[in-house]
């Protein structure tokens, strides 16, 4: 799940990613966004600097794998009987690659603490102290993360393809996947329903 060009990867990020007010944040697809990957997405983007930007979908599904099959893919017993937890697609980058983002009471050499409030461990040892009921109080796994070069994202959001709002615990691993997009563009005090469909400036 890690190695050492991934940690190599977010110890740069953590280093640069007070230069910006982005890390932290939720990104909310616009209606009109152009790639299907992404749309009705919410990311919790993970860095943001000027080599460009990383981030975690949040509220799409990966049905066709269960917690357990990928434990069984690693050879680890799930003795706390996690089979609830879901597999999310964290974006169309090195999809099989997994990340695990969740609240600060779990550190552990490799992790990157984002903020206060959220951490990201891409380690076979998360996943190991998971299964055997040891893991973080919140978590959310994801296999896949989203990506942008320097100043991509700045450019998308100019042309009005993302929204932003600050994140907190219910929004990024609140269980109700479906209506994560929603509930975001609501706790900007927008309604859903007003948004335009159409990509561009206003």
């Amino acid at each position: 799940m890690t190695d050492q060009q991934e940690n190599q990867k977010t110890d740069k990020a953590q280093g640069n990613s007070k230069n910006t007010g982005l890390t932290g944040q939720l990104l909310i697809a616009m209606p009109g966004m152009s790639d299907p990957r992404f749309n009705r997405s919410v990311v919790y983007i993970c860095a943001h600097n000027a080599d460009g930007a990383m981030g975690l979908v949040i509220n799409k599904a990966v049905d066709e794998l269960t917690f357990d099959d990928l434990l069984e893919q690693f050879e680890i017993e799930n003795q706390a009987a996690s089979d609830a937890i879901s597999i999310h697609f964290g974006g169309p980058v090195e999809t099989q690659r997994g990340f695990v983002l969740h609240s600060p009471d779990y550190l552990r050499e490799g992790s990157l603490q984002v903020d206060e409030h959220v951490a990201l461990t891409a380690t076979v040892q998360i996943l190991q102290d998971i299964a055997a009921g040891a893991g973080p109080r919140f978590k959310l796994l994801a296999l896949g993360y989203s990506g942008w070069g320097p100043g991509q994202l700045d450019a998308e959001i100019q042309q009005n393809a993302w929204l932003n709002v600050a994140a907190d615990d219910a929004l990024v691993f609140g269980p109700d996947i479906a209506a994560k997009w929603e509930s975001a563009i609501r706790k900007l005090g927008v309604e859903p329903s007003m948004l335009s469909g159409s990509a561009g400036h206003a």
